[in-house]
């Protein structure tokens, strides 16, 4: 076999690989990486009431919010801040849960920053976002995660933050716990249990996978 052929047979097999294949000028997926991204649970003083136990997906748009103006968040100021947000968004007539796409608009509105919806997305996908230094908000069907730290059973809807990852594992700031700074799943775990809000708390693990991504 001539050597145009050899690299012929090269080419169809890679093009056919299961693996994603990256561009020649494209750099390899790093091992591991780390995005410190300032970290509050949803319920800063431990009052898990209303608004504060429905209020993932603002802390997690918060927390993210603060590491693109690279500013710290204390308590008493994740506290304040989140009462700020809920009540603007109960101003302009969103629901207590919010799906991906419409705190995407809610990022836009009220924090004036742009925004990006992955659909589908593969834990590679996710792995090359935060090797950029993006970090991810992620819907989730929360019961699937199994955070032994989750009150009961876990939420049947939560949002919460990717921040890196290593060798087996995405690191994550969850809000749904004050032990949430820095938790760790499994990739299949995390990315199995990566649904959108369909509306209907049953019908969680039918939603759609997206992630988010916030843009200054």
């Amino acid at each position: 076999m001539n050597r145009f052929l050899i690299f012929t047979a090269i080419l169809l097999t890679a093009c056919t690989a299961t693996e994603p294949v990256l561009d020649a000028e494209e750099k390899p997926i790093p091992s591991k990486t780390k995005i410190e991204v300032p970290f509050s649970p949803q319920a800063p003083h431990a009052n898990w009431d209303d608004p504060y136990q429905e209020a993932c997906e603002e802390m997690a748009l918060m927390m993210v919010q603060h590491f693109l103006e690279s500013t710290d968040l204390n308590l008493e100021q994740a506290d304040e801040e989140l009462l700020e947000l809920v009540a603007w968004e109960e101003a302009n007539g969103y629901p207590q849960d919010v799906n991906i796409k419409e705190l995407a608009n809610i990022a836009e509105a009220y924090y004036k920053v742009r925004t990006n919806i992955l659909y589908n997305p593969t834990v590679d996908d996710l792995k090359i976002q935060l090797a950029a230094g993006n970090p991810i908000i992620v819907p989730a069907a929360g019961r699937q995660l199994g955070n032994p730290y989750f009150s009961g059973e876990g939420p049947w809807y939560h949002m919460l933050v990717l921040t890196g990852y290593d060798r087996n594992e995405f690191i994550t700031n969850d809000p749904g716990t004050r032990r949430g700074e820095d938790y760790k799943y499994k990739y299949a775990t995390l990315l199995n249990a990566v649904h959108d809000w369909t509306g209907v708390k049953e019908e969680i693990a039918s939603g759609q996978k997206v992630a988010l991504i916030l843009l200054k």
